[in-house]
């Protein structure tokens, strides 16, 4: 049986992990820990719940002690996560093997939500390990509040869903300002092809391995499907959690607005529930996780904010109130039970409207599920007929490819015919015109007078000279999307 010990680890460090309680190294644990200690890049693909964190956090700490003399406290490792409660999350792990193994490592988390001077106190007094979010790390930088020019780590975790939530231009200003000689390691629990892309651009000859290619729902979880119609579902959520007894609940909803609404109906009828979303301030949704952990908390009603990375040890059972979009999406909101080998329930409510969307999900998930119902509360009525709209016309709209290729086109043609493009759709200027100046006086417009172009002010270019496509300087980065 393979041991922390047989991965290369340190006594200190497999003393943290019996500390801990974890009986043995997990797949993804026992790959991927023998690789970082050698110093190169990886990129691991592992189901959510089997112990990613661990796997970096370990071997990531044991290569700092080594390479860091007493005293040196400069930032060495960089961890970027997507979400504010993933950060938390992944420092105050970092922290707890640190401690444990007593390494004299400070590690910090650097999120938005949180007042950024506090931040700056905490950089200024010396750090080892950042555990940040992009948006404020790029805000921090562009501040030049922060340094990352001696950082020999880098760690991207949950790498799917920093590109989902569209920080790529965030990622690439952050990723430029590091030492080229870097490790660099890539977590995820899906490498699609977007990821696979992006670790091509940031990382150099990186070994990677796959635990579970195609992600299903953990076998230990007993996962139900019932119908009822959709102004039913809160009343058989209370019913469920009374008649069957259910521990602490994890609830998903579609949308901030439900997650309060429905959190507030529950406690009027009795049950200690709270709302957990991302339109909540910091303070709030950091209170109501760690009360949420305590126990303090019974049913939490949340978007998928807590659908990804953050770790519910005691959760008993996760409900679909609303579906998820995607198949993936319900394997991750599913594994928020049955963490580390434990038992799990994962019920998801669907209506006449949802029943199709529920089909895709098993097909994809590779799952199969009877459709159940409860007395009291079975499914009524016909799912809505959707209007069609007119069907699209062929060739109608140009595509990207078009599009670029008539902009490259515009910007090589002769600076003559660009200027009788503009005359040409350009409204035509009356011999007489006036022509309103800043200081109100009008001058009359000359019959010969050149056209301006947009590029007047510009040094012009030979008209033979290349063009650039924006495909040319590598990866492309997107706007960033404020659910951090």
């Amino acid at each position: 049986m393979i041991d922390f010990h047989s991965l290369g680890l340190s006594a200190a460090l497999v003393g943290a992990t019996t500390a801990l309680s974890y009986p043995a190294p997990t797949d993804i644990q026992a790959r991927t820990i023998p690789l970082i200690l050698a110093g190169g890049d990886v990129a691991g693909e592992s189901q959510t719940g089997t112990g990613k964190t661990a796997a970096f956090a370990l071997p990531v700490l044991q290569l700092l002690a080594a390479s860091t003399e007493p005293g040196d406290r400069r930032i060495r490792v960089l961890t970027i996560v997507p979400t504010r409660e993933l950060a938390i999350q992944v420092a105050a792990s970092f922290k707890k093997i640190a401690t444990l193994a007593k390494l004299p490592f400070k590690t910090v988390a650097i999120i938005g939500g949180e007042p950024i001077e506090d931040q700056f106190v905490a950089l200024a007094a010396g750090v080892d390990v950042v555990v940040a979010t992009p948006g404020r790390l790029a805000d921090l930088l562009a501040r030049q509040a922060i340094r990352l020019h001696v950082v020999k780590t880098l760690v991207l975790d949950e790498a799917d869903k920093l590109l989902d939530l569209g920080f790529q231009d965030a990622l690439g200003s952050i990723v430029a300002t590091l030492p080229m000689q870097r490790q660099t390691l890539l977590f995820s629990a899906t490498l699609p092809d977007k990821v696979v892309e992006f670790a091509a651009a940031v990382m150099t000859n990186a070994q990677t391995v796959r635990i579970d290619a195609v992600p299903t729902p953990v076998a230990a979880i007993d996962q139900r499907v019932i119908e009822v119609d959709a102004s039913n579902r809160r009343l058989l959520l209370q019913h469920l959690i009374r008649e069957e007894s259910w521990g602490q609940t994890v609830v998903f909803t579609a949308t901030q607005r439900a997650t309060e609404n429905i959190a507030a109906k529950m406690r009027i009828s009795g049950f200690v529930a709270a709302a957990l979303n991302g339109g909540q301030e910091q303070t709030v949704r950091s209170n109501t996780l760690k009360r949420f952990k305590r126990g303090s908390i019974d049913v939490l009603i949340a978007t998928d904010l807590a659908g990804r990375g953050i770790d519910f040890p005691a959760v008993d059972t996760v409900v679909n109130f609303d579906l998820p979009r995607s198949p993936l999406d319900y394997v991750h909101r599913v594994g928020r039970t049955g963490r580390a080998q434990a038992s799990g329930r994962a019920v998801s409510f669907i209506d006449q409207d949802s029943a199709h969307h529920f089909r895709i999900i098993e097909k994809q998930a590779g799952i199969r599920l009877t459709r159940q119902s409860v007395p009291g509360f079975e499914m009524t009525g016909e799912a809505r007929q959707k209007a069609k709209g007119p069907q699209p016309v062929k060739g109608k709209r140009k595509s990207k490819k078009d599009k670029l290729r008539e902009a490259k086109a515009r910007l090589q043609a002769p600076v003559e015919s660009v200027v009788e493009t503009v005359v040409e759709t350009a409204v035509e200027p009356r011999v007489d015109a006036p022509v309103a100046t800043p200081d109100d006086t009008a001058v009359e417009t000359r019959v010969d007078a050149p056209v301006a172009t947009p590029n007047d002010t510009a040094v012009e270019a030979p008209v033979d000279a290349p063009v650039e496509s924006p495909e040319a300087s590598g990866w492309v980065f997107s706007s960033r999307s404020s659910e951090e």
